[in-house]
C-alpha cells in the first residue's frame, strides 16, 4: 500500500508530465511557425531540454532508472545537433553578407 508520500509523488510527477507535454506542444507550434531560423533552433533546442526533463520525470513516475540513461544519452546527442545546427546558420549567414546567395555569383 502507497503512503502518503507515494500519492503526493505520483500526483506531483503527473503534473509535471503534464505540464512537459503542453510546453512540448508550444515549442513545437514555435518550431513550425518561426519566424526566422534562429528561432527555430532555439525552439528545436527548448524541445530537446524539455524531453530530457520529461525523462527524467517519467523515471520517477515509473521508478525504472533505465530513463535516465536514455535521458542523457538523449541530452548529449540533442547538444551535438544543436551546435551543428548553430554553426550551419552561421556558415549560411556569412554567405549571404558576402553576397555568394541570392544569385549574385
Amino acid at each position: 500500500m502507497m503512503g502518503m508520500e507515494g500519492i503526493l509523488l505520483k500526483g506531483a510527477t503527473e503534473a509535471v508530465l503534464i505540464l512537459l507535454t503542453l510546453a512540448i506542444l508550444f515549442a513545437f507550434i514555435r518550431l513550425v511557425i518561426g519566424p526566422d531560423p534562429a528561432d527555430r533552433i532555439v525552439a528545436l533546442d527548448l524541445i530537446s531540454v524539455l524531453i530530457v526533463a520529461y525523462l527524467g520525470a517519467f523515471s520517477i513516475y515509473t521508478g525504472e532508472k533505465a530513463f535516465l540513461d536514455v535521458a542523457i544519452a538523449y541530452a548529449l546527442i540533442a547538444f551535438l545537433g544543436t551546435v551543428a545546427l548553430a554553426r550551419f546558420r552561421e556558415r549560411l549567414a556569412k554567405k549571404s553578407r558576402n553576397g555568394k546567395i541570392d544569385g549574385e555569383g
